[in-house]
C-alpha cells in the first residue's frame, strides 16, 4: 500500500484477476469519497448563499449570485492544469495534495461566516479557493482510467464520477442539517426567513449556526488525506508517471501549476464582473472572455521549462486529434449541465418561487416573500442526487448499447425538458402565487438531470473507446476541464436574465446549445461511414 506501481497491465487477464483488480479497487474506493469532498467544497455556495439570504446577510441577490459563478468559472479553470497532474505528478501525490488543499477553503469559511459584517471580498475570496475542489476532478478522473481495462472503463470512471458528484448532494442534504446543530461551537444566528432541510421547513425566528458549512468538510477531509497517502499509489510506468520526482517536488509542480489557472481565472473575473463587486467594470462578455481564459491557461503552462513542459508537449498532442473537439462539445452538454444546474438550482428555486411577482404602480416587482413558497434547501439535493445517481448506469448501458446511442437518445430528452422547464419559469416569474408552477418545474427539471447523468456515463465509454490508452487520460481531463465551465456559464446567465425578468431565456438558449450537440454526435459516431461507428 502507498508504493508505487511498475509493469501495470490491466489488460492481461491473469495480472488482472490476481493482483491488478484489488488494487485498482483500493485506489478507486479512496478516490471516490475525495472527488465527493472537492465537489461539496467547489458548489456548497449555492447552498450557503441561500442561508445568507434567510439571515439578512447585506448583499443583494445579484451578488451573492457572483459567489457561485466565481467557483465555478475558478474550478473550471484548475481543471486544465489538473488535467497534466498525474503524468507529471503521480496519482497518490495528486490525489493526497489536492484533497489536502481542500481543508483552506473549508476553515476559512467557517471563520468569516461567524461574522455578518464578513466584506463581500473576502466571500469572493473564499468561493475563487473553492475552485481547487472543481478542478480536483479533472486529476481524479485521469487517475482511475489508467486503472482499470477498457472493458470495465464505463463502470469504474461512472463510479468515480457518479459517486463523487454525490458530493453535490451530499453537501446540499449535509449542510442544511450541520447548520442546525452547535457542534462545532461558535455563536448562532437568527433566521429572519424560514430556512429548510431535507425533512421540511425551520421558521423564521429559529436559529443556525451557518459557519458548520465550512467546518463540516473538516471531519472528512482529515482523515481523507491520511487515507490517500497510505492507500493509494502512483503507476511509473511510461504512459502515466514515468519521470516523477519525490512527493514534495511533485507538491511543488502541483502548486505552480495551480497558481498559474488562478490567475488566468482571476483575470477572467476581472474583467467579466462589475466594479461594484470588485471586477474592472469594462463588463467584457463571458463569450470572449472564457477562451482568453482558457487559451491563456494552455499557452502559459506550455512555457513552464524542463521536464514538466516536456510532459505537457506529449499529452498536447491530444489537441490535434478531432475527437477531442467533438467530445468537449459533448461532454459539455451533459457534464455542463449537471454541474451548472447543481450550482444555481437551490438559488434559482429560491428567487424564482420565494418571491411573488406582483404589478405594482404598473412595475412588476419581485421584492415581495412568498409565505407559501418552498423551500430550497428541502428540494435542491433531488436534482444532483439522481443525476449523480444514475450515472453508474449511464456507464454500464452504455458498455452494452454503445455510448454514441444512449448519448443521442438523452439529448433529445435534454432539449424537451428544457424547453418544459422554460416555460414553468416564465409562468412563475409573472406570478403572485408562483408556487402553482413548482410542482411540473421541479418534475422536469429532474427529467433534465436524470439525462444529464445518464449522459455524462455514456460521454465516458465514447472517449474510453476512441482514444488509445495514453491519450484517454488527458482527454477525459481535458473535456472535464472545459464542460465545468458549465458551473460558470449556468448560473451567471440565470442571474443575468432573473435580473431582466426572463429567466426562461436562459433555457430557451441551452435547449438550441443541446440541439447542436445532437447534430455533432450523429456527424461523428452515428451517420452512415461515422468516423467511429457508435462507440
Amino acid at each position: 500500500m502507498g508504493q508505487d506501481l511498475r509493469n501495470w497491465n490491466p489488460e492481461d487477464a491473469a495480472f488482472w484477476q490476481e493482483k491488478g483488480k484489488a488494487i485498482a479497487n483500493r485506489n478507486l474506493w479512496i478516490s471516490i469519497p475525495s472527488l465527493l469532498c472537492g465537489f461539496a467544497v467547489w458548489l456548497y455556495w449555492g447552498i450557503i448563499t441561500v442561508q445568507m439570504l434567510n439571515l439578512g446577510f447585506p448583499f443583494e441577490k445579484s451578488e451573492l449570485f457572483t459567489l457561485a459563478a466565481i467557483a465555478g468559472l475558478t474550478g473550471a479553470t484548475l481543471r486544465i492544469p489538473s488535467t497534466f497532474f498525474i503524468r507529471i505528478a503521480g496519482g497518490r501525490n495528486t490525489i493526497f495534495f489536492t484533497t489536502a488543499l481542500l481543508m483552506i477553503p473549508a476553515i476559512g469559511a467557517g471563520i468569516a461566516l461567524q461574522d455578518p459584517d464578513t466584506p463581500l471580498w473576502q466571500f469572493q475570496i473564499l468561493a475563487f479557493l473553492s475552485g481547487i475542489g472543481g478542478g480536483n476532478f479533472a486529476s481524479s478522473m485521469s487517475n482511475i482510467s489508467f486503472f482499470f481495462p477498457k472493458k470495465m472503463q464505463g463502470y469504474s470512471l461512472g463510479m468515480n464520477a457518479g459517486l463523487g458528484n454525490f458530493g453535490v448532494t451530499t453537501m446540499q442534504i449535509l449542510v442544511p442539517l450541520a447548520m442546525t446543530m452547535g457542534i462545532f461551537g461558535g455563536a448562532s444566528r437568527t433566521l429572519q426567513n424560514a430556512s429548510g432541510t431535507l425533512i421540511g421547513k425551520i421558521p423564521a425566528g429559529a436559529e443556525t449556526y451557518i459557519h458548520n458549512a465550512g467546518y463540516i468538510w473538516l471531519v472528512f477531509l482529515i482523515p481523507l488525506a491520511f487515507a490517500g497517502w497510505w492507500g493509494m499509489n502512483n503507476i511509473r510506468d511510461e504512459h502515466v508517471s514515468p519521470n516523477i520526482g519525490n512527493p514534495v517536488s511533485s507538491f511543488g509542480i502541483i502548486s505552480f501549476m495551480l497558481i498559474i489557472g488562478f490567475v488566468t481565472a482571476a483575470c477572467g473575473l476581472w474583467l467579466m464582473l462589475p466594479a461594484g463587486v470588485g471586477g474592472s467594470g469594462l463588463n467584457v462578455s463571458k463569450w470572449i472572455v472564457l477562451p482568453l481564459v482558457i487559451a491563456a491557461t494552455v499557452l502559459l503552462l506550455k512555457l513552464i521549462p524542463g521536464q514538466v513542459g516536456q510532459g505537457l508537449t506529449r499529452q498536447y498532442k491530444i489537441f490535434g486529434n478531432k475527437h477531442t473537439w467533438a467530445m468537449t462539445i459533448i461532454y459539455t452538454m451533459t457534464f455542463g449541465s449537471f454541474i451548472g444546474y447543481s450550482a444555481a438550482f437551490a438559488l434559482a428555486i429560491k428567487v424564482i418561487f420565494g418571491f411573488q411577482h406582483v404589478v405594482v404602480d404598473g412595475v412588476m416587482t419581485h421584492n415581495t416573500v412568498n409565505p407559501n413558497g418552498p423551500s430550497a434547501l428541502t428540494y435542491a439535493w433531488m436534482g444532483p442526487f439522481i443525476g449523480a445517481l444514475i450515472r453508474p448506469v449511464g456507464g454500464m448501458i452504455s458498455d452494452k448499447m454503445g455510448g454514441a446511442k444512449v448519448t443521442q437518445i438523452i439529448s433529445v430528452v435534454m432539449v424537451a425538458s428544457a424547453l418544459g422547464v422554460a416555460y414553468f419559469m416564465q409562468q412563475a416569474y409573472a406570478s403572485a402565487t408562483p408556487e402553482q408552477y413548482f410542482v411540473p418545474f421541479l418534475l422536469l427539471f429532474l427529467v433534465l438531470f436524470t439525462a444529464t447523468g445518464i449522459g455524462n456515463g455514456s460521454t465516458f465509454r465514447t472517449i474510453a473507446v476512441v482514444f488509445d490508452k495514453e491519450q484517454a487520460g488527458p482527454v477525459l481531463g481535458w473535456t472535464s476541464a472545459v464542460a465545468a465551465y458549465g458551473a460558470f456559464i449556468i448560473p451567471k446567465v440565470l442571474g443575468e436574465q432573473i435580473k431582466l425578468a426572463t429567466p426562461e431565456i436562459a433555457l430557451y438558449g441551452f435547449a438550441a446549445f443541446y440541439m447542436l450537440c445532437i447534430i455533432i454526435n450523429w456527424w461523428f459516431y452515428l451517420r452512415p461511414n461515422a468516423y467511429v461507428k457508435n462507440p
